[in-house]
């Protein structure tokens, strides 16, 4: 496998994430982040060829899509947070600085 390729699977592997992430469908999301990992590895393993501009153009893709996994996680904890909050009755701490070190 080449760089390129490696990129590439990562790029298709952060788009199932992506899908994953919006069905929350756990198991296509596993299956997703083994297999960006495992294209993580293999982009490794060609880390001492130079940077191509099409090589740079794919990581900066990659790097675009895996913002975007991680603000959907973001979202999602926060919202998670806002349920238990909800359903425990307690609000939301609000920030003090004061408190903040008490």
């Amino acid at each position: 496998m080449t760089r390129h390729d490696a990129l590439v699977s990562v790029i298709e592997a952060l788009h199932a994430e992506i899908a994953a992430l919006k069905a929350n469908d756990v198991g296509a999301l596993e299956a997703a982040t083994q297999a960006k990992l495992a294209g993580i590895d293999a982009v490794a393993r060609h880390e001492d060829e130079p940077m191509t501009p099409a090589i740079r153009e794919l990581a900066g893709e990659a790097h675009r899509l895996n913002e975007t996994c991680r603000i959907y996680v973001n979202l999602m904890a926060a919202n998670v947070r806002r349920r238990l909050q909800a359903l425990s009755g307690i609000g939301a701490a609000a920030y003090s600085p004061a408190g903040a070190y008490a």
